[in-house]
């Protein structure tokens, strides 16, 4: 289990159930765990600091890399 963070003031956006080794390029809606603190402004998702995190696709968001970090193992 994954813990997503902003990259810019570390609080922490949700908990997102990674499978496979790859990058976090896209965290699907269905494997949100737990969901903390972030806003949404049309289809962009930001942390309540303003730094944009991702863009909302449906059933998925597409993460920007620059924008989030992440702490814990992922599920292979």
């Amino acid at each position: 289990m994954l813990t997503i963070k902003c990259a810019a003031c570390k609080r922490k956006l949700w908990k997102y159930q990674k499978i496979g080794k790859g990058e976090v390029l896209r965290c699907y809606k269905s494997r949100i765990d737990r969901e903390y603190e972030y806003q949404r402004q049309g289809d962009k998702i930001l942390c309540s600091c303003g730094k944009e995190i991702g863009i909302d696709k449906g059933a998925h968001i597409k993460m920007i890399k620059k924008g989030f970090i992440y702490t814990g193992s992922k599920q292979n």
